[in-house]
């Protein structure tokens, strides 16, 4: 299955986890993938078995204008346009408000939110020209509340509000956009979390179809919403989340 032949894809947060996942997915499936990443030691060995001729590394803080200006410019300049943008690059720091620092609060959504903002802004013109689509990762915790993770839930909040308010303004150019909102998943983010069985316990209650996710489920989704087989779909959150929203997050009885 070759969905994206002759397809430019910018994967932010390509070094690891989902954006890595994503960034594999899309270039077995015939793309031409642009990886940004603000590790680039890592974003070197992400690369190192990838396909050279149809990979384009770019190093940057997307939560700074200058790099999604300067990624997007090298995207264009290098493969002629750009078809997809993957917003995935993110950040969280545990902790109710009262232990929310406003440093680690802003940071948090300088990445999460900003950062995306930044990068769909940047990329707009060029999505215009082809008609083409954005998906971001957001997260259930977008779509409903968790403990002690105050900032990271605000800022995927914005993250799928965003999404339905830009679906709306670039419908009238063809522009697509969704969101990915994953669950509990096995990434970097996550790997304090995978220390705890007990807390994998929980998760696997509540989840009908197990828990963690791999990233690589997640990355089959964001290729879907990215393809023409979802070419009316536009303005969606669409949970990944091996069932844990049907189940209201309640345990088997």
């Amino acid at each position: 299955m070759n969905r994206f032949n002759d397809k430019t894809v910018l994967v932010t947060g390509a070094a690891s986890g989902i954006g890595l996942a994503t960034a594999r997915r899309f270039l077995a499936e015939g793309a031409r993938v642009v990886m940004l990443d603000i590790d680039g030691e890592s974003l070197q060995k992400a690369v190192a078995a990838l396909p050279q001729d149809r990979v384009l590394l770019q190093v940057g803080d997307v939560a700074d204008k200058a790099t999604a200006t300067a990624a997007i410019r090298a995207a264009v300049d290098r493969f002629g346009a750009l078809h997809i943008l993957i917003n995935n690059a993110g950040m969280a720091v545990e902790g109710d408000i009262t232990q929310t620092s406003e440093e680690d609060f802003e940071r948090v959504m300088a990445v999460n939110v900003g950062g995306y903002f930044h990068m769909a802004k940047a990329a707009m013109p060029e999505l215009v020209k082809t008609r083409g689509s954005i998906v971001m990762t957001s997260s259930v915790s977008g779509l409903g509340g968790d403990w002690d993770m105050f900032a990271y839930n605000t800022s995927k909040g914005a993250v799928s509000n965003m999404v339905r308010a830009m679906a709306m303004d670039a419908a009238k150019d063809g522009v697509r956009v969704n969101a990915v909102n994953p669950s509990f998943t096995k990434t970097g983010m996550t790997e304090d979390m995978m220390k705890k069985p007990e807390l994998i316990a929980k998760f696997n209650e509540r989840m009908p179809l197990g828990a963690p996710e791999d990233p690589e489920g997640i990355a089959a989704a964001m290729a879907f919403l990215a393809s023409d087989d979802a070419r009316l779909i536009t303005g969606v959150n669409l949970p990944v989340d091996a069932g844990l929203r049907a189940s209201n997050g309640q345990p088997p009885q």
